[in-house]
């Protein structure tokens, strides 16, 4: 008989506190009423730091100029954080903004306005984080205001992120499978660009094998012919890498050539559909903006799991079921992109981690590019969908700590599988007489001396 009792005290207490909270609100709605103040919503501050930013543009010769240490930024909108708008008090306000600069740094920057709705004006502003790192935090004083704190140790590396470069050794290890007739495989050969050097250290192989070359995107990849009595048997390749940090940069060759379909990232239809849904009234703004409400879409929509038909990097069954792993997060966002014309691209390696220095690598790891303002700009949704606090670091950074094995889609060799063109080539191809194999693989690393793999530190927004 006591519980009911209880029950109805906690009851009484909740709608005594509604009413309470009920009351209050009234009572700051009737004082701001009576001294002629308007109510301001979240909307009406993201449309005053919008406007006064664009008014800045409009001076500046299509960029938002400021000075930091000496540099010059010239910056352009990428998003408004409309989940951190604030009004202050009345006729005060705070926006958190990002801004790229043409160098492809991305700055959080902090406004504080003053204004009426349609009529707010800009009186401080900040640079808060460059590429997610923090200069300073916001602490609460015993009376509720709030003050900047300098972030101690701010240029610390990001959770799973090292910055400028790395060096380690890579192996990739493929055990064969049983095999009763005679077999063919097809693996990965890394290259080295501006951003990995990478030198093949041995191969250790059954057979003799011979090197093809992809043409379309410049892949390099190891072909071999097995025989039954190879069953079993395995096969290392050891490279030695020394990998850079990769920021927007420019690049020969038409953009273009990246905006049509493949096999498993349809362009059009549903997915421009989409597209114009999530950049709305974006589509008067720049490219880079554009491509970042695609890249909050997914981050906000998608669940990165591991179950269903996931790993083909199938964009209808990204779209459809907002599930799967790395590789259903960058082709939804591909094709997204591509119907909303905004050139994109795939590439597939594997991550190594950075709070160790040797041992083994769960799997394989895929990312994107897209094409905005003279440079292509990398991005990882995946991550930045796990570690929300990186999303601005991944939204034109990959991290030092990779290796890239391949780029695109549908790679067509001479000789190729009976199957087709290769979807992707991270993990062997594999085909026992006509039939699809698939040989264990298993990937290392062991980092080179010197490199810094401190814990690293991420300050959240």
């Amino acid at each position: 008989m006591k519980y009911p009792r209880f029950i109805f005290v906690i009851l009484f207490a909740a709608m005594m506190m509604a009413c309470n909270s009920s009351t209050k609100q009234k009572k700051e709605e009737k004082t701001l009423a009576e001294k002629n103040i308007p109510k301001v919503v979240t909307a009406d501050i993201e449309a005053g730091i919008e406007a006064n930013i664009a008014q800045k543009v409009a001076e500046g010769g299509g960029y938002f100029n400021m000075t930091t240490e000496g540099k010059e930024l010239r910056l352009q909108l990428v998003r408004v954080h409309t989940e951190y708008l604030s009004n202050l008090g009345p006729r005060r306000h705070f926006a958190c903004v990002d801004l790229a600069d043409i160098s492809g740094d991305v700055y959080d920057v902090d406004f504080f306005l003053e204004g009426d709705p349609g009529n707010m004006t800009v009186t401080e502003t900040t640079l808060h984080k460059l590429n997610g790192k923090p200069f300073y935090t916001w602490k609460q004083r015993k009376d509720k205001t709030w003050y900047r704190l300098p972030v101690q140790n701010a240029s610390s590396d990001l959770l799973g992120v090292i910055e400028k470069q790395d060096q380690f050794e890579f192996h990739y290890e493929v055990t064969l499978p049983e095999m009763a007739t005679s077999a063919k495989i097809w693996i990965p050969i890394p290259q080295s660009d501006r951003f990995q050097t990478v030198e093949l250290l041995s191969i250790e192989a059954p057979v003799e094998h011979r090197i093809l070359e992809e043409k379309h995107y410049g892949n390099s990849v190891l072909y071999m012919e097995l025989a039954p009595e190879h069953s079993g048997q395995q096969l290392e390749l050891v490279y030695d890498v020394e990998r850079q940090e990769k920021k927007p940069y420019e690049e020969d060759g038409s953009p273009t050539n990246y905006l049509n379909a493949s096999l498993l990232m349809p362009v059009g239809d549903r997915f421009k559909t989409l597209a114009d849904s999530i950049i709305g009234s974006k589509r008067n703004d720049g490219t880079i903006m554009q491509a970042r409400a695609l890249y909050d879409y997914i981050i906000d929509n998608m669940r990165y799991i591991k179950a269903g038909t996931y790993g083909t990097g199938d964009a209808v069954y990204a779209c459809d079921a907002l599930t799967g792993n790395c590789t259903e997060f960058h082709s939804l966002f591909i094709s997204l992109a591509r119907s909303a014309a905004i050139p994109s691209r795939f590439a597939v390696g594997a991550s190594i981690p950075s709070d160790r220095d040797e041992g083994g690598i769960d799997g394989y790891h895929c990312w994107a590019e897209f094409y905005a303002e003279g440079k292509w700009w990398p991005v990882d949704i995946s991550e930045a969908n796990k570690y929300t606090a990186l999303a601005t670091y991944y939204f034109g950074r990959h991290p030092a700590n990779r290796i890239e094995f391949s780029r695109g889609r549908d790679l067509q060799l001479e000789p190729g599988p009976n199957s087709g063109p290769i979807n992707f080539l991270a993990y062997p191809v594999m085909e026992i007489g006509k039939d699809p194999a698939f040989p264990k693989t298993f990937f290392s690393f062991r980092r080179k001396a010197g490199q810094k793999t401190s814990e690293k530190v991420v300050s959240l927004p």
